[in-house]
């Protein structure tokens, strides 16, 4: 895929940003947005905050946290005017095939539905697995623009960096709006980018490799405390299950005030997120070793 970095490519100050004021550049008061549910809090926070209202596409465990588009009534389809999603997926780490891009795609295509799609983890993959580019399907760039990040990659958190390609229309009504809002990213942090998206594959792998070896780690000793967690193949995330049917607010705070641990309840990524945690492996092993030992030590398990 060839883009125009003229129109087609907009730098933004971290891709949050860009996601929320795509929302408030396109979604008008009572427009409905189809978001999935759990899902990046900005993906439902930006459309609401614009006034939509959101049609929560509830994730199940036993669909892999697929996008059941099936099951999106027709007349709910009809009158949607934006898609997002994000695969690999914050917070359930789940992936998508191509051939669910491709199924997207055709969805969106026949109800006229802009799709926004979060690849914020494309670098951040294992195990040989390779993560879908939207821009990758024939078609999509007529009705579908794609947000990444500096963030996660390059360890430039905070740092605000990113950026949306695709329609060449949906980013000039972005553009527009971010004119009259801010002046773009500090040019230091600029050649820091610059500077960043120039290094090495062997970088890459090198991040690769650390994210690998910290899930392996975590995996495997959640497992001796009775969760059974299938190998993630992207992102810097584990999605738990709470244990005994709790509510995901409930664990989260007992985790934090026995251990000491900070882990995300599930509801916080919205409604279908309840029941479940978001553990992250932004530590390094012996951390999270410590993290596992208080576990342990507090009888914390599955």
């Amino acid at each position: 895929m060839v883009l125009n970095p003229d129109s087609e490519a907009l730098p933004l100050l971290g891709s949050k940003e860009g996601l929320g004021h795509l929302a408030i550049a396109y979604i008008n008061p009572g427009d409905t947005v189809l978001v999935p549910s759990p899902s990046y809090p900005v993906h439902f926070r930006g459309p609401i905050i614009a006034g939509g209202i959101i049609h929560n596409l509830i994730l199940k465990e036993e669909n892999n946290w697929l996008i059941d588009l099936a099951a999106i009534p027709d007349e709910v389809a009809r009158k949607a005017k934006i898609l997002y999603f994000n695969y690999p997926s914050n917070p359930t780490a789940a992936t998508a095939p191509r051939e669910f891009f491709a199924e997207i795609v055709a969805f969106a295509r026949k109800y006229e539905i802009l799709l926004v799609h979060d690849l914020c983890y494309a670098e951040l993959a294992f195990d040989g697995y390779q993560p879908t580019s939207l821009l990758e399907i024939p078609g999509a760039k007529d009705i579908g623009v794609e947000f990444h990040t500096l963030s996660k990659t390059y360890n430039m958190a905070g740092w605000r960096v990113g950026f949306v390609v695709g329609n060449r229309h949906v980013i000039q009504g972005l553009r527009t709006l971010k004119t009259n809002l801010d002046y773009g990213i500090f040019s230091a942090l600029q050649t820091a980018a610059e500077t960043a998206l120039q290094l090495p594959d062997s970088y890459l792998h090198e991040v690769q490799q650390r994210y690998r070896t910290r899930r392996d780690f975590l995996i495997d000793g959640l497992g001796k405390l009775g969760w059974n967690i299938p190998k993630t193949e992207a992102t810097m995330y584990l999605w738990i299950k709470c244990p005994g049917g709790m509510n995901s607010t409930d664990f989260a705070l007992n985790v934090l005030q026995q251990t000491g641990v900070v882990v995300t309840p599930g509801n916080a990524f919205g409604v279908g997120g309840e029941g479940y945690v978001r553990i992250s492996l932004i530590a390094d092993c012996d951390r999270l070793g410590e993290a596992l030992q208080r576990f342990k030590e507090a009888g914390i398990c599955a």
